[in-house]
């Protein structure tokens, strides 16, 4: 009976890191090319997904209210209101899936643009304190009119930063699955 060599053994592990590489860019290249081919179904199933967290999340709360005798009353009325909520905004999410999906897609934008102008006027506030005076002027005027072009046309920044989102996953899951290959022995 012969035993098998090193390098034969070695090339029957699974290398934990390539399968993870692996994993996440299949995932990422397949929820990309969903996002690329089906955008308004994939939103949907999104909006779904959040509607049966918040459904989810809200029997834990309600749950931990009754549960959790130890805890205040306030607390326990807290946590049962902060359930009912989240049930009930799962649930109308579901009842009106598209109108919650636009919502979300809008509110996300307006979010970001709010952001973008906001990092832009702190990077002007914290100037002085940069390597680079120019670098930083550059990166707030960008910043700022990436924001207000958000926020002035938010269904058209939706509609682009959820197309860039799909072309990221379907990079970066490519160059994960790549990556994940043995080129070398």
């Amino acid at each position: 009976m012969s035993t098998p060599s090193h390098a034969v053994h070695a090339a029957r592990r699974v290398n934990p890191f390539r399968a993870a590489l692996l994993i996440s860019g299949l995932i990422a290249l397949g929820f990309g090319i969903a996002v690329l081919v089906w955008p308004v179904k994939t939103a949907l199933a999104v909006t779904g997904v959040l509607a049966v967290y918040a459904i989810a999340a809200g029997i834990v709360y309600i749950t931990v209210a009754f549960i959790a005798r130890w805890q205040s009353t306030g607390s326990r009325i807290g946590h049962s209101l902060l359930g009912l909520l989240f049930i009930l905004a799962g649930v109308y999410a579901f009842a009106s899936l598209r109108e919650s999906a636009v919502f979300l897609a809008l509110f996300v934008t307006v979010m970001i643009g709010v952001m973008w102008i906001v990092e832009g006027f702190t990077a002007l506030f914290a100037l002085g304190e940069t390597g680079s005076t120019a670098m930083t002027i550059i990166f707030a005027i960008i910043s700022v009119l990436a924001g207000f072009a958000l926020l002035s046309t938010p269904v058209w920044g939706a509609g682009f930063l959820w197309w860039f989102f799909a072309i990221s996953l379907v990079v970066l899951g490519v160059l994960n699955v790549v990556r994940a290959l043995p080129l070398k022995n």
